[in-house]
């Protein structure tokens, strides 16, 4: 059950198990692992803690995190237990072809039910914001670079007397902060959140961002977990929902199956360009081939015309 109580080592939620991989639901004050020898709770020590069977000592952590969230954001984490599985999430991310979508409250009433949200992001190197990121354009703004993140409205309410919307947020790239920071940019950013509210926003227990989709496309079986969602008044009655536009589930399904419409015609269209290529390759080897024929003939030709003269 997801709750309001902070983290223990006990209250680690299992959402999904293999040979390979641990998904758990993160906690949402927890960090991911922490080298600081007083950080006593992390999902690392909860993982030794419920599995010690399952560390590897060949590892600094002796878990394999195959993405990172930020302390204060909750859900689906996904965990390999070898180095193997390890390596195929990796080739996942690294493809971009690993689907996340994440559940949040944010401030205000999103007018545009649907957008993309495009702000290059960058470190922010202003003297007491380095632990920041910021968009393009913002002073102190090092290296932005180009982030995009899908927005989808699916309720109107209001959070302890305030107006916000419940989002589903898809990033389309792995910029640290970057929903954060996106939401902020549009001018509604997650409730809770401190750091990107300029330190008002601290009244709820905790930022409302939550991991609530995970898909890898790994073969010969996809890993697709969901994390529940926590924004409901049963868990926070701060949270009144007052007009639904979309459904959770139906939301989080179409956007399944147009990641998979795309991951097909990504694959047709791979393999239309192998078939360019091989093509290629025959034609060129056809060529130097008729050219090896006709320069032997040519060596023949000559060979002859010596020996008929001799």
């Amino acid at each position: 059950m997801m709750t309001t109580e902070p983290a223990s080592l006990e209250n680690l939620r299992v959402l999904y198990q293999s040979d390979d991989f641990i998904v758990v639901d993160k906690h949402w004050d927890i960090r991911i692992d922490s080298k600081m020898w007083y950080e006593k709770q992390t999902v690392q020590a909860q993982l030794r803690h419920r599995f010690p069977q399952l560390a590897d000592p060949s590892t600094y952590y002796g878990f394999r995190f195959c993405h990172q969230l930020d302390f204060s954001t909750s859900g689906a984490l996904c965990v390999a237990l070898n180095k193997a599985a390890a390596g195929r999430a990796y080739r996942c991310f690294k493809d971009r072809r690993v689907t996340k979508a994440y559940l949040a409250l944010i401030r205000g009433w999103v007018e545009e039910e649907t957008q993309t949200v495009e702000f290059s992001i960058g470190r922010n190197s202003t003297e007491g914001k380095t632990h920041m990121m910021c968009t393009e354009g913002s002073e102190g703004c090092q290296n932005p670079k180009p982030c995009q993140t899908e927005l989808t409205v699916l309720e109107y309410g209001s959070y302890d007397g305030g107006p916000v919307t419940k989002v589903l947020l898809q990033p389309l790239t792995g910029r640290t902060h970057q929903l954060r920071v996106h939401c902020s940019a549009i001018g509604h950013p997650i409730v809770g959140d401190f750091t990107y509210s300029a330190g008002a926003d601290g009244a709820p227990y905790r930022m409302m961002l939550h991991a609530h989709l995970l898909h890898l496309p790994l073969e010969p079986q996809p890993l697709l977990v969901t994390a529940g969602d926590p924004f409901v008044p049963a868990l926070d009655p701060k949270w009144q929902p007052q007009r639904s536009l979309r459904k959770l589930e139906a939301t989080v399904e179409a956007l399944l199956e147009q990641r998979l419409e795309e991951e097909d015609r990504k694959v047709k269209e791979e393999e239309q360009e192998r078939v360019r290529r091989e093509e290629e390759r025959r034609r060129w080897r056809k060529e130097q081939r008729m050219k090896e024929s006709e320069e032997q003939s040519r060596q023949c030709q000559e060979w002859l015309s010596e020996w008929a003269g001799d």
